[in-house]
């Protein structure tokens, strides 16, 4: 069993939705979910953290944005 599931889980999640993106548009998409997340999770984590020390709204932070990129995802495959 891993140490941090929740970590994994996450981890699993992201490259997953890097590969939707692949799958469901082009090479583009697929980097821009991978590295654009990078981009946009490592600062709002750093920043919520640096600022309440609270790892559970650190958290919700974290998953709200990988699941707001999910429904985008979403919304953009089925209007195209």
């Amino acid at each position: 069993m891993p140490r941090y599931p929740e970590a994994l889980l996450f981890s699993i999640l992201w490259i997953a939705l890097a590969l939707v993106g692949l799958w469901l548009f082009d090479w583009k998409a697929g980097l821009a979910l991978s590295v654009g997340l990078f981009l946009i999770i490592m600062p709002a984590s750093a920043l919520t953290l640096s600022r309440t020390g609270n790892f559970a709204l650190e958290r919700g932070v974290r998953w709200g944005i990988l699941g707001a990129a999910a429904l985008a995802i979403l919304l953009i495959s089925q209007t195209s």
